[in-house]
Order: C-alpha cells, then structure tokens, then sequence
C-alpha cells in the first residue's frame, strides 16, 4: 500500500499522514522535507512555485515512494493531475487522498501554525493551482470533520 495524502497547504496532511502510518506500521514521508531549499526559500518569501519549481520535487517524492517497503504514507499537495501522474509514473500504483476544506477554514488554520516556511499569503495560489480530482482517482475527505473521524473514515477507504 502506497498512499499519498494530498490537498493545499495547511489542510492537515502531514497530520494524517502521520497518523496513517503509526496505525499501519508504515513510514511516513513529509513531502515538504523534500523540497529543494530553492523550493522553500521561494514559498517563503511569498513567491508560488511554478511546475519547473515542483518537478524535480515530485521525482523525489515518488523515487522515496518507490523505494520504501509498503505501507509508505506521503503527504504532498499534489494540486495538479499533471503532479499526480507524474508521481505515479515514478512510484508505481498509488491511492490519493485528498483533503478538501475550504480557503476560510485551511486559512485559519495556517494563522495557527508556527514556524512553517509557507506564509498564508501563498494559500490562494495553491487554490488555484488545485485541480481537483477527478471520479476514482482519489478519495475526497471533509477535512471540517474532526481527527478521529478524518482516520476513521481513510483507514475505511484504505480498506483498513
């Protein structure tokens, strides 16, 4: 099982990501770790990344994917379908999930945070950067339910 939690900044991710592969007896991949430092410098100083910014990024996202034993659990945005076929050509099959929210929740939540390089000035070009997925290429989670029910109902998708 390679999962990859997806959505805009500041939805909770790495949260569930973390939280998946604890209940799994997983590893769990912190897609931001693997941004190149150009990456982070750029996000925080309020600059969007372009998709020649994110490829590099998502090659190894999917290369650490790929080379851990399963279950392996990443959080990355994967706003674009481009992104995520680009993830699953270099990982193999992969099940997203992807955590949908509104900007005036995740917005509120990213005011709450410390020490993340992302500012809350970068949330609207995530919006509309996202694509959302299409039918059967991701499970959609409610990200206003709360933690236990968002672990809940993906350890169900997950078949777990």
């Amino acid at each position: 099982m390679r999962v990859v939690v997806m959505g805009v900044s500041g939805c909770g991710k790495s949260t569930l990501g973390a939280d998946l592969a604890q209940l799994l007896g997983g590893r769990f991949i912190e897609g931001d770790a693997l941004h190149p430092e150009a990456n982070r410098a750029k996000m925080a100083a309020g600059i969007p990344l372009t998709d020649e910014d994110r490829w590099p990024w998502l090659d190894r996202v999917a290369g650490v994917l790929a080379s851990e034993e399963p279950p392996v659990i990443a959080a990355c945005s994967a706003l674009k379908r481009a992104y995520r076929d680009r993830l699953r050509a270099g990982a193999g099959p992969l099940t997203f999930l992807w955590m949908d929210g509104s900007y005036e929740l995740i917005v509120g939540r990213m005011a709450l945070r410390k020490g993340h390089y992302m500012p809350t000035s970068l949330l609207q070009s995530q919006f509309e950067a996202l694509e959302p997925p299409g039918p059967g290429e991701a499970v959609r989670l409610d990200i206003s339910e709360g933690r236990e029910a968002l672990l809940a109902e993906a350890l169900r998708q997950l078949g777990q």
